[in-house]
């Protein structure tokens, strides 16, 4: 009898809350790698790994890690078939991956479009010693031949790549990209798997589901984050898992869920440099769940199923957000408030008057001692935005979407109705002026904005357009906002009073310029 009560007890629990999905458990697999013997290191994939592995332990997951050397083919392969074996239908693995990314000529004749295959590369390949060293890179066809294991015994498979293949930056950006040279030569296949897997495609599978860190024209640069070269995916899904994705607090994260949160997350922290990539492109269904939270579960601190409550708001300070930037200031001037932060610098250009942001950006120009205060009064403010949009992400749009604009090109931006009734939008300009755009209370529920036909023009760098949607009242932000001449700084203390900690939706959509070429 007494082993029969905790199946017993597991069925009724399992009754109790449908949603929960008791016995599934979930296997992340996590490779990050910065040291390059053999080609350029990164700076940022080993803090994108530990964070995401953190992340994924403090979820309940059963989570093994590679970094740097100790990220051989062969390892990470046993670790794969581990999982697979030990795994039941209806668990999922995640397996995710930070480092180089490149490209070689396909190994199947008529296998690729564009008769290229794509690679993950391990700190033991060495392009110029390929027969040697070509166990050291996982193909994309070997991938696939993975990921079929998995889905052959019903087990859901998450991958998320944050690395790139190719693609070219239009901005000055400082940070390394996560793109290796090409192989430029056919070389032999480094196993049959490499050659088998190519009859697998990733739209065919059924329950495998592909997170890439950008599309294919677009690179996957190193940003700064919290004042440290990152990833932009391996951050937004490492706050993802921790729960912040899970929008209704049900213990799982939908593919739409997900979708939502990290298109706006990746975008507010690389600066709109970057658009995330799903495959298959479009959910399965509404409801198909591709991450299962234990946190969700009875006993855990929050409740599951029909009885599930939403996450709790925390108030930016317990989100990383300091109230300081670093300021680094090339000739003499007096360094203002609020710019002696920790991490890697904004740099201002005394003489030349120009601003840079961490990543390397422009971020103004013509910034003299009088405007200075209040452009690092902007990037507080902007830090504050984003701590609260990485709980709560809106969206916005650009269209057409560049990584920067030139003077006389036209935009449209678009915010779309939310489920909040009262909504701000304003604009943090280049110069550190905030400019008021419209205010919506007391609704029964938000409307769309738009803003159409707007023509880039003079002074050139970083504008910040900005939309908060919310069921606190807005009237006394809305009455801060209308002074024409409002601060940052003001702006910063009205939604720390009002705001902070409360439930809100922010969407921030960077706009960067710069003169017609």
């Amino acid at each position: 009898m007494r082993a029969l009560l905790p199946r017993l007890l597991a069925l009724s629990l399992a009754a109790a809350f449908p949603g929960a999905a008791l016995a599934a458990q979930t296997y992340g697999l996590v490779v990050g790698v910065d040291q390059y013997p053999n080609d350029v290191s990164l700076d940022g994939a080993v803090r994108d790994a530990e964070d995401v592995y953190r992340s994924m332990s403090a979820a309940g997951f059963k989570v093994v890690k590679f970094t740097n050397a100790e990220a051989r083919k062969d390892d990470i392969r046993k670790a794969w078939t581990d999982m697979v074996a030990e795994a039941a239908a209806g668990d999922t693995i995640i397996f995710t991956y930070a480092g180089h990314g490149a490209q070689m000529p396909e190994l199947v004749a008529g296998d690729e479009a564009d008769g290229l295959d794509e690679f993950l590369q391990l700190p033991g390949f060495d392009r110029n010693r390929y027969e040697e060293t070509s166990r050291e890179i996982i193909v994309d066809n070997e991938m696939n031949a993975w990921f079929a294991e998995a889905e052959g015994k019903g087990v859901h498979v998450l991958f998320v790549s944050d690395s790139c293949f190719s693609g070219g930056m239009s901005r000055s950006i400082t940070g390394k990209s996560r793109l290796a040279p090409a192989v430029k030569v056919k070389l032999a296949a480094p196993s049959q798997e490499a050659i088998d897997g190519a009859s697998l495609k990733e739209i065919d599978f059924k329950q495998v589901t592909v997170l890439a860190a950008s599309l294919e024209s677009q690179p996957t640069p190193e940003v700064i984050i919290d004042g440290e070269p990152r990833g932009a995916l391996s951050w937004s899904f490492a706050r993802a898992v921790e729960g912040s994705a899970d929008r209704n607090g049900d213990g799982i994260i939908t593919r739409i869920e997900l979708e939502d949160y990290v298109f706006s997350n990746v975008k507010n922290r690389s600066e709109a440099l970057q658009v995330p990539n799903f495959t298959p492109q479009v959910a399965r269904s509404e409801s198909e769940v591709v991450v299962r939270l234990t946190r969700g579960l009875p006993g855990n601190g929050e409740a599951a199923g029909d009885n599930a409550t939403p996450n709790a708001f925390k108030p930016a300070r317990e989100l990383g957000w300091t109230g300081k930037i670093a300021l680094e200031i090339d000739g003499d001037a007096e360094k203002p408030e609020n710019a002696d932060g920790a991490g890697t610098p904004f740099r201002w250009d005394v003489a030349n008057g120009v601003f840079y942001t961490p990543n390397g950006d422009v971020a103004a120009e013509n910034i003299g001692p009088d405007r200075i205060q209040a452009v690092v009064h902007k990037f507080v403010l902007l830090d504050f935005l984003k701590a609260m949009a990485s709980q709560n992400p809106g969206s916005v749009s650009l269209r057409p979407v560049r990584d920067i604009y030139a003077a006389g090109d036209r935009l449209r931006f678009d915010a779309p109705a939310g489920r909040y009734p009262n909504m701000l939008v304003f604009n943090l300009a280049n110069t550190g002026e905030v400019q008021f755009l419209d205010m919506q209370a007391a609704g029964t529920a938000s409307s769309a904005f738009k803003l159409t036909d707007v023509e880039v023009v003079k002074p050139f760098g970083a504008d910040h357009l900005i939309t908060i949607r919310t069921a606190e009242s807005v009237d006394a932000i809305g009455a801060v906002l209308a002074d024409r001449n409002v601060t940052a700084a003001a702006l910063l203390q009205a939604l720390m009073t009002r705001l902070d900690g409360k439930e809100a939706s922010v969407a921030i959509q960077p706009l960067y310029t710069r003169e017609a070429l």
